[in-house]
């Protein structure tokens, strides 16, 4: 008689931490068996024997039920899944394993060990790179006791299996604090940065393509926990790899780059497609032993529904990479709300964030907001990139539009447009301090938070907190350039040239600058070689500038100034129309007009009112809008004594910035006073200028240097006409003080001028040796200027008036 066959071993399946035997019917956790009642079991032995496919509900109840049973199917069901859910640790926020398909059924959507898989799982596996159970922990898994099944505990053999069962008790708690310590060593720090590789997109559909990294690199830039290597960092990085800066970043890439940029971890993503449903997964990978930090894997139903998946499950990640609950719940808007629902929008935003060329950038950025006109993020873009191209009243408007849809964004986003909008567009400084000081509260690692704040406070004239400021955003982003320009200013504003060189020379050595960022590098430089006397340097820096086609315009028009400071008319006449020729060409007409505003103040100082008044003409028809060339053709305006041009441009600029702190603390009282003054009344000159202020020295955004302090300079020369020679001297001697923040505007030439006819009228006032010693303070001072302009157009009228004054004086 022939042997009998045995009989077929009973399936045995494993997913994650778990394996299952249908037929003894036991459900084993790391090992150790755990209680599933009949139904909740039954219900998962069906979703195991069609891994990754449907299981409806109907399938379910004529399984569980028959056909003449009385029950609520219903809720008996809901009760049995949430059941089976207990017991796999498993939620239907944060489906690992059986997920619901709404109002169909239910799915398992973990791999499986010991089943042939579905082709949703075939194709979910290659696209996560998921490690079978066994070759690595579950990421994420909470250590918790494995007790042992027991029965009949309080029998009179108790003692007996509590006794047995402590060694099997202590390796578990050994096991436990085991799992916990290495979980603990997967997490990352607030001090770390994390590296986005581009993701995997193995669907047909080119919209994700660059889309969804942008979309995870919002999602995860509300985390205050979490610091993702901004682009610029990734291209410095890949430049040093001697890759270009458009590489694509795969997993390969993003760990060396990772590696490089002293990075603790990368984070690949991606998604395939089955019908219309979309598979999409995140890992978080030490750059250094390749070690999984975290995963997670979700599913979108449509198209439409990507982006929400994308958020849920980096919002996931982020508490699995250590960030605190109360973080992740507080700082969690939906991308969808966070930037916008469209994909050809944020495709297109993509796009332009990582252009390197400014007018290729712009297009697509343009694009964005065509393709959602309501995207808060697009507009605050395109307005972030016109400023950096130095033209503020383009960036003025998109950063308006961007405040106006700053609920469609962020909470860091929103505050960050705030806080530019009352910097740029309102000219609220406190407010925008205050808005900066929010952001650093919630996101203490946030070093361009820090740049903002410094910005105004060198505005406001605060120079100590804007170095103190500067010195943290240092300490925090020593590989980025903006917080070295930022330090180096708040030292140049208190005088500190030599330490304001060693910072741009320290940032100069890092190779930082080569970019659009240069511009603030150079000019920088320039300025500092200026007061030094340095001229080949000087010229150096002025190279650079004049190389970029978008930076050339710059170039020129510091080279007037710097002309024109010397009194060197002719040529600074022709650099300025060469400077203007350049931003015009550049599409850049704002730039232009504020150069002939630049020559008109000077030509007006200078004593040429004709010249003036035809600048000031010609800039306000270039390009009238920009706050600049009207507060400046107002003052040119005023000092030629064209008093309907200027009340026009003084009632337009009050109109449109009425909350604008220097405008109304420092400009329009300035042109006011500049009028009286022009029509022969100083005192009421100097009852329209505000008591002397540390504002005054700060930061002017339309001034090539700091400042040129022309409130002081103004009211030394309101002093001098009233024949207050003592207090006219004290206002020309602070700006003579202060060559780094003047630099070489004109105002650091002519305070020579004024600070001799100051020290004349008290030699004409004063008595015996005090009247000699103010002669002889005169004399050194109009020799002090007519040396600076030896060189000078021996036409200007100021030079002519100078050299009479000190003819008259010997």
């Amino acid at each position: 008689m022939a042997a009998e066959s045995p009989p077929s071993p009973s399936p045995v399946y494993r997913f994650g931490v778990f394996q299952i035997n249908l037929g003894a019917r036991e459900l084993r956790k790391h090992g150790v068996r755990i209680r599933l009642p009949g139904q909740p079991f039954c219900i998962l032995s069906m979703l195991l024997e069609k891994p990754g496919e449907i299981v409806t509900r109907d399938e379910m109840r004529q399984r569980l039920w028959a056909a003449d049973t009385f029950v609520d199917f219903e809720h008996s069901l809901n009760t049995a899944v949430k059941k089976l859910r207990a017991a796999l640790g498993d939620t239907p926020e944060n489906s690992r394993y059986v997920e619901t398909i709404p109002r169909v059924g239910y799915r398992f959507v973990a791999p499986i060990q010991g089943a042939a898989e579905s082709p949703y799982l075939q194709q979910l596996r290659p696209i996560l790179e998921i490690e079978l159970p066994g070759e690595t922990k579950a990421v994420g898994a909470v250590a918790e006791s494995k007790f042992p099944e027991v029965s009949g505990v309080f029998g009179k053999n108790a003692w007996k299996i509590s006794i047995l069962a402590i060694p099997v008790v202590v390796a578990v708690l050994i096991g436990g604090i085991r799992h916990y310590l290495s979980q603990q060593a997967r997490r990352l720090t607030d001090k770390d940065t994390i590296v986005l590789a581009d993701f995997a997109n193995s669907t047909d559909d080119p919209v994700f393509d660059d889309t969804l990294k942008a979309a995870l690199n919002i999602s995860l830039r509300q985390s205050p926990f979490l610091n993702v290597l901004s682009e610029s960092e990734v291209a410095k990085t890949l430049q040093q790899m001697t890759r270009p800066a458009t590489t694509r970043l795969t997993p390969e890439v993003a760990r060396e780059l990772c590696q490089r940029a002293r990075s603790k971890a990368y984070l690949a993503g991606a998604i395939g497609s089955l019908g219309s449903e979309y598979v999409l997964g995140l890992k978080a990978v030490n750059c250094q032993n390749g070690d999984t930090l975290a995963q997670e894997q979700v599913t979108a139903a449509a198209k439409e529904k990507v982006l929400g998946a994308l958020g849920d499950a980096a919002t996931k990640l982020r508490g699995e990479l250590g960030e605190s609950i109360a973080t992740v719940q507080k700082f969690d808007t939906p991308l969808a709300e966070a930037t916008t629902s469209s994909l050809e929008a944020l495709k297109a935003y993509s796009l332009g964030l990582r252009e390197q060329d400014a007018a290729t950038a712009l297009a697509f950025l343009q694009r964005a907001i065509q393709r959602d006109p309501d995207f808060a993020g697009g507009y605050y873009a395109i307005g972030n990139k016109y400023e950096s191209m130095a033209q503020v009243g383009r960036a003025s408007e998109y950063f308006t539009k961007a405040f106006q849809l700053r609920e469609r964004a962020s909470e860091r986003e929103r505050l960050s447009i705030m806080a530019e909008y009352y910097s740029s567009v309102t000219g609220e400084l406190d407010k925008a301090a205050q808005s900066y000081r929010e952001i650093i509260d919630s996101y203490p690692q946030s070093s361009n938070a820090y740049g903002g704040l410094i910005w105004q406070y060198l505005a406001l004239g605060q120079f100590a907190k804007a170095e103190g400021a500067g010195r943290e955003a240092l300490r925090r982003s020593p590989d980025s350039l903006t917080p070295y320009i930022n330090l180096s200013g708040a030292l140049v504003s208190q005088e500190r040239l030599g330490e304001a060189q060693a910072i741009l020379q320290e940032a100069q050595a890092r190779k930082l600058g080569d970019d659009l960022e240069g511009l603030s590098l150079h000019t920088s430089f320039y300025e500092l070689a200026f007061v030094d006397g340095d001229s080949p340097t000087m010229l150096e820096h002025q190279k650079w500038l004049l190389s970029k086609n978008e930076f050339e315009s710059y170039g020129l028009g510091l080279a007037a100034d710097t002309e024109a400071y010397a009194g060197r008319l002719g040529k600074a006449e022709l650099l300025t129309r060469q400077a203007v020729d350049s931003a015009v060409r550049a599409d850049n007409k704002e730039f232009g007009a504020t150069w002939k505003e630049h020559a008109a103040v000077r030509e007006a100082a200078f004593g040429n009112a004709a010249e003036a008044r035809r600048l000031a003409s010609d800039g306000v028809k270039l390009y009238e809008s920009s706050q600049a060339v009207q507060v400046e053709s107002a003052l040119a305006f005023a000092m030629v004594g064209d008093r309907p041009r200027t009340e026009s441009l003084v009632q337009n600029i009050n109109k449109r910035f009425p909350l604008d702190t220097q405008m109304q603390t420092l400009w329009l009282p300035a042109i006011r006073a500049q009028l009286a003054l022009s029509r022969n009344s100083p005192a009421r000159a100097l009852n329209q200028l505000p008591a002397p202020s540390q504002l005054e020295f700060g930061l002017i955004q339309f001034a090539n240097s700091v400042s040129c302090l022309f409130p002081i300079y103004l009211r030394g020369e309101a002093y001098l006409a009233s024949g207050q020679g003592q207090q006219s001297a004290a206002e020309f001697q602070k700006i003579l003080e202060h060559r780094g923040i003047v630099g070489n505007c004109f105002t650091g030439a002519l305070a020579h001028v004024g600070l001799a006819r100051a020290n004349v009228i008290q030699a004409r006032t004063l008595q015996g040796a005090d009247a000699n010693a103010a002669r002889v303070r005169a004399l050194a001072a109009y020799k002090d200027f007519l040396t600076l302009w030896k060189d000078a157009d021996p036409d200007v009228p100021i030079l002519k008036q100078a050299r009479a004054e000190y003819a008259e004086l010997l």
